[in-house]
C-alpha cells in the first residue's frame, strides 16, 4: 500500500487542478487507478511515479494523475426518462424559441455515451437533428480519443443500449460496436476544465452536466455551477443527474426530471 502523505498527494493535486473530490483513506481506488499510469509512464512502482510529481511537478505527469483518478462511470441512455422528455419536450421547445441553432453541451462527457444517446435521439426525430448544434467536453484526453473513436465494447453497449438501437447505429468489427459515421460527425469535441473560464465557449441553450457534481468537492462544485449557468442561454436548460442538489438560483422545470432553468433572481 502506497503511503498516507503520497495519497494525501494524490487527493491535493487534483483537488487544485480539477476540483476532483479524492478520499485518501481509499488507499485500493488510488493505487487501482493510478498504477497502470506509473507503468505507462515506465516507473517501477507507483510511489516513484508520484514522487516524480512532488518532486519535478511535471505537467504532463500531473494531468496523467488527475485524468485517471476522473469517475470513469458512463453508459448510454443513463436514465431514459430523462432523454425521454429531452426529444419530446425540452428540445423542441428550444427550437421553436430559437432563432438560430440550438446549441447543446455534454459538460464531463466521459466517453461520449450520453451525448451519442442525445445524437442517436435526434437522428430518429425527423426535422430535429437539422436544428440543433451537439458540442462535448472533458477533462480526460484519453476519454475524448475514445468518445471520437465511437468504439465500444459488448459490454458497455449492453448497459442501457436498446438493442435496436444497437442494429440502427452500430457496425459490428470482430469484439466491438462501431457507431456510425453519420452519429459521429453530429458532435464537436473539446477538451475543456470545468474550473476554467468557461464564458470563452458561448452560450448554450441545453446544458448537460449529470452526475458529476457529486465527484467534486465543495468549493469547486459551486464554481462549476455557477459557470455552468453562466453560458446558458435565456432561457436555456440544465440538466442534472437525478441524484445531483441544484443550488438556490436554479428552478426544476416541472415533470422534466433533472431539468432546471435560472431562477428570476438569478435571471
Amino acid at each position: 500500500m502506497i503511503a498516507l502523505e503520497d495519497r494525501e498527494l494524490v487527493a491535493a493535486v487534483c483537488a487544485s487542478r480539477a476540483g476532483l473530490r479524492v478520499d485518501p483513506d481509499k488507499a485500493y481506488l488510488i493505487e487501482s487507478r493510478l498504477a497502470p499510469v506509473a507503468r505507462r509512464e515506465g516507473f517501477g512502482a507507483l510511489s516513484d511515479f508520484i514522487e516524480c510529481v512532488r518532486q519535478r511537478a511535471e505537467e504532463r505527469l500531473i494531468w496523467a494523475m488527475v485524468e485517471a483518478m476522473v469517475p470513469p462511470e458512463t453508459r448510454f441512455f443513463r436514465d431514459p426518462a430523462v432523454f425521454e422528455a429531452l426529444a419530446r419536450d425540452v428540445l423542441p421547445e428550444l427550437a421553436r424559441r430559437a432563432e438560430g441553432p440550438v446549441r447543446v453541451w455534454s459538460a464531463a462527457c466521459g466517453a461520449g455515451q450520453e451525448v451519442y444517446s442525445l445524437a442517436m435521439l435526434l437522428a430518429e426525430t425527423p426535422g430535429l437533428a437539422d436544428r440543433v448544434e451537439l458540442f462535448a467536453s472533458d477533462i480526460s484526453e484519453r476519454s475524448l480519443e475514445k468518445a471520437q473513436a465511437g468504439v465500444y465494447s459488448q459490454f458497455e453497449v449492453q448497459r442501457g443500449l436498446p438493442a435496436h438501437r444497437l442494429v440502427r447505429h452500430f457496425e459490428r468489427e470482430g469484439e466491438f460496436f462501431v457507431l456510425s459515421p453519420r452519429i459521429r460527425q453530429m458532435v464537436r469535441w473539446r477538451r475543456i476544465n470545468l474550473l476554467d473560464d468557461l464564458s470563452r465557449l458561448g452560450r448554450f441553450d441545453l446544458i448537460l452536466c449529470r452526475n458529476v457534481l457529486s465527484g467534486f468537492t465543495g468549493e469547486a462544485r459551486e464554481q462549476v455551477l455557477e459557470g455552468l449557468t453562466r453560458t446558458l442561454a435565456p432561457g436555456g436548460r440544465l440538466v442534472l443527474g437525478l441524484g445531483d442538489a441544484a443550488e438556490a438560483w436554479l428552478d426544476p422545470v416541472a415533470s422534466e426530471a433533472g431539468v432546471f432553468a435560472l431562477g428570476t433572481a438569478a435571471a
